[in-house]
């Protein structure tokens, strides 16, 4: 059997997109460097349609013609690392997906060198955490936009349900998808700092015990302020 999907990286970010994928009806091939790992995680699939591999050459000939690869591999040299692999096992038209937290600036390097070889080349920033990462992830794609429509159906089937639809898009060409990922992220580190001051406050300024305090935040994780 063919895979329609790949996922190369199995920390659990990897296998919870994984998961998320083949819950929703897609085949997927997963790959991981460490074999392990890759045994490990097949532990957890029940009768998903998900087919490990055991090296990059035989993950690539698990797939389906052109073939779609999502990394979710740490952001930096590891990428570079499993690209220059990757690529040299690739064909024209085929689509790869760097869904780390990658600088765009790396990205629109990649991207350049994925174009000279005919490939479809995306940076997909993914946010939500592991937990949505298997219900269901934010996705900011960049990049390649015939790659992008390629995969939407896809991306968009895991995607989570936002008030005006499925939180998926793409949002231009070369490294767009992990710039607008990194300026969610400080958006997201100032909200963090800002729920640590209220636990400050709570607990040095009005003197609230630890279960106050939880009810508190429970109480605003079940209104409009809840997230994973």
């Amino acid at each position: 059997m063919k895979a329609r999907f790949g996922v190369i990286g199995m920390a659990t970010m990897g296998q919870n997109l994984a998961l998320n994928i083949a819950r929703h009806g897609f085949s997927v091939a997963v790959y991981n460097r460490t074999p392990e790992r890759t045994k490990s995680f097949m532990e957890r699939v029940q009768n998903e349609p998900v087919i490990p591999t055991y090296s990059l050459s035989e993950f690539v000939e698990t797939l389906e013609k052109p073939r779609a690869i999502l990394l979710m591999v740490q952001a930096g040299k590891p990428v570079d690392e499993v690209l220059s692999e990757l690529f040299s096992l690739l064909e024209p038209g085929d689509i790869v997906m760097d869904g780390g937290n990658s600088h765009f600036l790396d990205t629109e390097r990649r991207l350049k060198e994925a174009e000279a070889r005919g490939l479809l080349y995306l940076g997909i920033g993914i946010s939500g955490g592991e937990a949505g990462a298997l219900r269901g992830p934010s996705i900011m794609a960049g990049g390649h936009e015939e790659g992008f429509h390629k995969v939407e159906p896809i991306l968009n089937a895991i995607a989570a349900e936002g008030l005006e639809g499925k939180c998926c898009g793409y949002f231009g060409p070369g490294g767009a998808g992990h710039y607008v990922k990194m300026v969610h992220n400080g958006i997201e580190y100032a909200i963090m700092q800002t729920i640590a001051e209220c636990y400050d406050l709570m607990k040095r300024g009005l003197g609230l015990s630890p279960k106050e305090m939880a009810d508190v935040f429970s109480q605003w994780n079940s209104a409009e302020l809840g997230s994973y």
